[in-house]
């Protein structure tokens, strides 16, 4: 698969966590947590993947997209930190669901930026070969990345 594509796919994966949650009522702190920790798996994966992987790939083949991975490397930062957060936060408290809405703004804030802003200048960059190469390297990198936010090194120790 395309590296874009499966960025694409895991982006869609998660806006559909963030729209089951939406959907849950105060009453439903289960499924509250049960959704919570499925997008901190998924959102740790993926940041993980692109900044070992995909991120040095578009930098070296697109270096105008620079600034913009630059950015979205501190947006991971943020939001891992988030994540972290939410890991330990018990559903029931008054700021869960508070938190878990300003991480879904950021994450649908940066997935935008991505997908619209730099995304095409790396496909054209890289072309269709490159970019199927780079997506067997992710999936290969999706099974050995860590499941828990506090397992991801920050960016400023990278």
């Amino acid at each position: 698969m395309d590296a874009i594509v499966l960025l694409r796919e895991d982006h869609k994966t998660v806006d559909k966590l963030f729209k089951r949650f939406e959907k849950t009522g105060d009453g439903d702190t289960a499924e509250r947590r049960t959704i919570a920790d499925q997008v901190i798996e998924e959102l740790t994966v993926h940041a993980w993947i692109e900044e070992k992987v995909f991120y040095p790939a578009a930098r070296q083949a697109a270096p105008d997209t620079t600034d913009h991975i630059l950015e979205s490397i501190e947006e991971h930062h943020a939001v891992v930190w988030m994540l972290s957060e939410i890991k330990d936060m018990d559903p029931g408290d008054e700021r869960f669901k508070a938190k878990m809405t300003v991480l879904m703004e950021q994450v649908r804030h940066h997935v935008e930026e991505e997908e619209q802003d730099w995304f095409p200048d790396v496909r054209k960059a890289m072309g269709r070969n490159r970019l199927t190469e780079l997506g067997a390297e992710l999936e290969a990198e999706k099974k050995k990345a860590p499941r828990d936010p506090l397992a991801v090194p920050s960016a400023d120790s990278k």
